[in-house]
């Protein structure tokens, strides 16, 4: 735990426990949407457990990826360079997040609203299953996020166990804010391109200093607020498209 004295540990901390609540909105409204099939009892219960399993199942694939990113022995050569575990892992992951976030970019401005709500059997079984099978999707992207903006698994566990905290105290706050901000959404996707292209160059031995991803990500947050604060309008100029709607 030396890292808490380090100032640029911390604000990956800060930084990664921001972005992950952000990316997180959509895990929030599909994991509503299916308990919201429930009788209104079980619903509680139902998001209380599917983002429960979000955090053990986002927990362990980070201390999977954590062990697999230390594997360094070549395994193979690529145009001349040799490939590692590790830099099949990061290179491979880096190339997910680009697609990820360029898919739902599309998605958001061009795509159709509600095609992802399928219809779900009215049981407490079968919405946790769904849970579950949705929630692995959605932590892959998180668990990459996490690897490429820090090193430190006891930072990447603390940021994404305080972010599903958060987005389970304060769900529908968080939902409401990013739909009525919707270029939150979009700056969010885009730190996401900017941490996959990152990290697809450290796979290729390409080592970029993540003080300035850090410190891109700040600005560009810094600067978003200030757009927020001086419009201050009641409805955004433009409406995302939901994948998950009622």
């Amino acid at each position: 735990m030396d890292w808490i004295t380090n100032p640029d540990a911390l604000v990956g901390l800060l930084t990664l426990v921001v972005l992950e609540i952000v990316l997180g909105i959509d895990n929030i409204v599909f994991i509503s949407i299916l308990a919201g099939k429930l009788p209104q009892a079980q619903q509680a219960k139902a998001r209380q457990v599917g983002l429960g399993l979000a955090l053990v199942m986002r927990i362990l694939m980070l201390l999977a990826i954590s062990w697999v990113i230390r594997l360094t022995a070549p395994l193979f050569m690529l145009l001349g360079q040799e490939i590692s575990g590790r830099d099949l892992i990061l290179i491979v992951g880096g190339l997910f997040l680009l697609a990820k976030a360029t898919h739902e970019i599309h998605d958001k401005l061009e795509g159709d609203s509600g095609h992802a709500s399928a219809r779900v059997p009215p049981s407490f079984g079968a919405v946790i299953l769904q849970i579950v099978v949705l929630d692995a999707v959605f932590s892959l992207d998180s668990v990459i996020t996490a690897v490429g903006m820090v090193s430190e698994v006891s930072i990447m566990v603390i940021a994404v166990t305080v972010a599903v905290i958060i987005m389970l105290l304060s769900a529908a706050r968080i939902s409401d804010f990013v739909n009525r901000h919707p270029t939150v959404k979009m700056l969010a996707l885009s730190f996401l391109l900017l941490i996959g292209l990152t990290l697809v160059a450290e796979g290729l031995d390409q080592h970029i200093p993540k003080g300035y991803i850090y410190f891109a990500i700040a600005f560009s947050i810094f600067v978003e607020m200030l757009n927020l604060r001086l419009r201050q309008v009641r409805k955004p100029p433009l409406q995302l498209n939901q994948p998950y709607v009622e």
